[in-house]
């Protein structure tokens, strides 16, 4: 452990590296945007795993709040440690982890609480047969403090615990983390490292808890430490972000060495109403991408609620413009779960030219042998049922029968693939039903696209992150970043909820950008035929957010 050094050559800071090698307590990291949390993760999982601290067979567990967090997380440790370490990596959400427990020891519930083999997951309760998502947690953890064997099979599995956007961590979720790995036998070492950033926590009307990480070192004797750096965004916009954390926190204010230059780019657009608006926003994107030469995945539109109303516009003008772009409050859970990505990548390496990038997702979620011939067998068998689908699509349409369709060719390679495989992809697939409706959402939202795209392979890159810019709620942007944000709709009747919650959501949002970030507000905002409540015309713009930017507009 002692001679182990970052993997990829990577430099940490100073305390990234003291928790990336620690080796007997846990520990209460807090960090701002940008500051490299996900890969402090990554290289802890390297050193614990490399160096045998967590000695085989024991894993590690990593529960965050999303999936795409939670692959991403896995994806990253794979590529820092390889195939055969990152094996014994689990990440999930805590749902998902919740989901294992039930399925794992469902038969200790009992009474109104007890399921049956077949059990679903839906909208309503229904005795024995059928949970809802928000049930999920409240078992499990009903589970852990009735049944010893349940507490033990977990707590010998692992020997670390990684916990991702620990601030929002709610009071059931902090229950089951706390009925599994605290007030353990002396004997029994289980380290948790638990990440986050206070001035991130958007989860309140969640029931995210306040204090968590202060409760979190006392409930675990957890050593606190602090990332400061921000590797992600430019000067002037991590000065405009200094002064939100003045108020958010005055203690975690950046220094000024780390904010020197004046690199960066902060932009306010006042519009007479939405058209104007969705006009402006458009041509810019069409300009960044066509002029700047930016990748249409490096831009973001971010709203503080309600995408489908506030972006309806917009989206309309990126589509005349011939802007590709993604709706993420439809895309982005579906897009992240590794059925609807195998899917997608396999018709885009039937029906496609050349998708390098498509051919190593779909390699990597199908092929798992640590042996290099093995791994070289089975690429020539995917290969060939490509090279056999590709001939069936050829031959249909030349011979003058009805073209092969797509959806009968990715059927045809799910039969080809296997059950056992495809379940194998998540932990959720064990309920086949889910399995069965992801599919058929995936299907469906292809369909989507092709009504508004209709060349396969442009609508398969809508689907992906690939070539589109992304439209999406602040909350679904934590984790990510751009090149260049536009947070749509800066006014009072649209960060209408407890000031200081308002202000960690704007944070939030304003430290996804790198390089440019753009903030538009609007006098009149037409009334959507749905009625929406709450929903204002007359429009007035947020004056404190805007006053955090205008200091560092230029000219």
């Amino acid at each position: 452990p002692d001679i182990w050094q970052p993997a990829d050559g990577l430099v940490l800071e100073p305390n990234a590296l003291r928790a990336a090698m620690e080796t007997e307590k846990s520990l209460a990291l807090t960090a701002g945007p940008g500051a490299g949390k996900t890969e402090m993760l990554a290289q802890r999982a390297d050193f614990l795993l490399r160096t045998g601290t967590c000695r085989y067979p024991k894993r590690i567990l990593a529960i965050s709040f999303k999936v795409d967090a939670s692959g991403n997380l896995k994806e990253r440790v794979r590529r820092r440690c390889g195939r055969d370490l990152a094996s014994r990596f689990d990440s999930y959400t805590f749902h998902a982890f919740a989901k294992r427990i039930i399925d794992r020891f469902r038969p200790v519930l009992n009474g109104l609480d007890a399921l049956e083999v077949g059990y679903g997951i839906g909208n309503e309760r229904v005795s024995g047969k059928q949970i809802t998502f928000a049930d999920l947690v409240p078992l499990a953890v009903k589970i852990l403090q009735t049944s010893s064997i349940a507490r033990n099979a977990i707590r010998q599995t692992y020997s670390d615990v990684f916990l991702d956007e620990f601030q929002d961590c709610t009071d059931q979720q902090y229950d089951l983390i706390k009925s599994l790995f605290a007030d353990l036998p002396s004997n029994r070492l289980i380290r948790l490292t638990a990440v986050g950033d206070t001035k991130q926590k958007i989860m309140g009307w969640a029931g995210a808890l306040d204090g968590i990480f202060v409760k979190f070192v006392g409930d675990f004797s957890a050593v606190p430490l602090n990332m400061y750096r921000n590797f992600r965004s430019q000067p002037r916009l991590l000065k405009m972000q200094n002064d939100i954390i003045r108020v958010l926190d005055p203690a975690s204010i950046m220094p000024e060495e780390q904010m020197s230059g004046d690199e960066g780019e902060v932009i306010i657009w006042s519009f007479k109403d939405e058209t104007e608006e969705a006009s402006k926003i458009a041509l810019s994107i069409s300009d960044w991408i066509n002029s700047e030469g930016i990748p249409p995945s490096e831009i973001a539109i971010l709203l503080s609620r309600q995408p489908n109303l506030y972006a309806a516009g917009v989206m309309d003008a990126l589509e005349k413009a011939g802007v590709p772009y993604r709706n993420e409050q439809q895309l982005q859970d579906l897009s992240a779960e590794p059925i609807a990505r195998l899917i997608v990548d396999y018709l885009a390496c039937l029906y496609g030219e050349h998708n390098p990038k498509a051919w190593i997702r779909l390699t990597d979620q199908l092929i798992h042998f640590s042996d290099e011939e093995f791994q070289s067998t089975a690429r020539q068998n995917l290969q060939r049922v490509i090279s056999q689908a590709r001939k069936k699509t050829t031959s249909k349409t030349t011979s003058g029968e009805e073209s092969f369709d797509w959806w009968d060719a990715a059927k045809d390679f799910m039969q080809e693939v296997g059950m056992e495989t495809l379940v194998a992809l998540s932990p959720d697939y064990e309920a086949h039903h889910r399995l069965a409706e992801l599919v058929r959402d995936t299907k469906n939202r292809i369909e989507e696209l092709l009504e508004i795209e209709p060349n396969l392979i442009k609508a398969l890159e809508r689907f992906c992150d690939d070539q589109a810019v992304r439209i999406l709620t602040i909350h679904k942007s934590k984790g990510l970043e751009f090149d260049s944000v536009i947070i749509l709709g800066v006014e009072k009747e649209t960060f209408w909820g407890k000031s200081e919650d308002e202000r960690c959501v704007f944070f939030v949002g304003v430290s996804r950008a790198k390089r440019r970030l753009v903030l538009t507000t609007s006098n009149h905002r037409k009334t959507p035929s749905s009625r929406p409540p709450r929903w204002k015309e007359k429009r007035t713009p947020h004056s404190e957010f805007i006053e955090y930017a205008k200091p560092f507009v230029e000219g």
